[in-house]
């Protein structure tokens, strides 16, 4: 399965005002890279993979439509799986992408 470029799409419009993104094909989708740092990525599995403060994981996981990010059979902290039932929405969608870019610009540049 290749990444939803609708949603790609719908993400570069969001973070069309915002310096420093690049965009790099990782993992089989695309992800949007602020500073050199991933903060947002549309999953080749459908929906975004978010990045948030690793100490606040917990909290979004008890959201709707979000679930552990899994790499290597292991859960990763710091990291979300948002369903694309969850990012329906230019409001949901808009959501998400600050919560990850506000994570990686709080990062030393790369």
């Amino acid at each position: 399965m290749v990444y939803d470029a609708d949603l790609a799409d719908r993400i570069r419009e969001l973070l069309g005002p915002i310096r420093g993104v690049d965009e790099k094909r990782m993992f089989g989708g695309l992800a949007f890279l602020i500073n050199g740092h991933m903060s947002v990525a549309v999953s080749k599995q459908g929906g975004l993979i978010v990045r948030v403060p690793p100490d606040k994981t917990e909290g979004f996981l008890a959201r709707a439509h979000v679930n552990p990010m899994v790499m290597a059979g292991r859960e990763t902290r710091g990291w979300v799986r948002v369903d694309a039932e969850g990012v329906k929405t230019k409001r949901q969608l808009a959501g998400w992408v600050t919560r990850g870019v506000e994570y990686a610009h709080g990062l030393p540049p790369k």
